[in-house]
């Protein structure tokens, strides 16, 4: 990455304001990438209101009955699941954090016997357990409009030894990210790198335990 100095908005990851360099995307909105943690986001000044993102979430249709979602939410369950010995499962508390107005993630976990909240500041604005054994934040961290914030959040519910799974697409290079359709989403508004998950496990303590290549990270605590 050729990093070039600039003042404007600080990196809401690792609060990074001094060497942001400028990005370009496919869409009209301005976009930042940070040399510290390698994030990359969108100027606020182009955020949505809370209003329009929830306009834009309510058009979403993914539900258990959707075996196209359930199988893509697989990719997550599976590796996660594979960590979980059968005879812990029954014992544990998950939370499925940013379950959007359709939850099926919580239903798949409760297949294995794994009880499930659902939270979603949209559609599930639940009172939170004090800790938890497993969370998943599915396509939700790119929609953090304070990611900072909402790692710390995630990370002190989480009880010693259980599991953070997070899913969302990463960036590789600048080149990919000028055509990348992640970025037309308009609620999208954060995008990890594969660096950031080094940068999130010194942070808050965690260590990453299984990750593919594009999209899924499963963090340790």
């Amino acid at each position: 990455m050729n990093i070039a100095t600039h003042i404007g908005p600080a990196c809401p990851l690792c609060n990074e304001e001094n060497s942001l360099t400028p990005i370009r995307a496919s869409d009209k909105r301005t976009y930042f990438a940070c040399p510290n943690c390698h994030l990359a986001f969108v100027d606020p000044a182009d955020y949505l209101t809370a209003d329009e993102e929830m306009a834009y979430y309510a058009t979403h249709e993914n539900n258990i009955e959707d075996q196209g979602y359930v199988r893509f939410l697989q990719n997550v369950t599976t590796p996660l699941l594979a960590l979980i010995p059968n005879e812990q499962k029954t014992h544990l508390q998950a939370l499925d954090y940013g379950c959007g107005p359709g939850p099926t993630l919580s239903i798949l976990l409760e297949r294995e016997g794994i009880a499930c909240d659902n939270y979603d500041p949209f559609f599930a604005d639940i009172q939170l357990k004090p800790q938890y054994d497993v969370i998943t934040a599915t396509e939700c961290f790119e929609h953090f409009h304070q990611p900072a914030q909402e790692l710390t959040k995630l990370t002190k519910l989480l009880a010693p030894n259980g599991y953070l799974a997070l899913m969302t697409s990463r960036w590789k290079t600048e080149q990919q990210f000028a055509n990348w359709h992640y970025t037309r989403d308009p609620t999208h508004v954060v995008f990890m790198h594969d660096k950031t998950i080094s940068y999130i496990a010194e942070r808050y303590g965690v260590t990453p335990v299984w990750q593919d290549d594009s999209r899924v990270v499963i963090f340790q605590r």
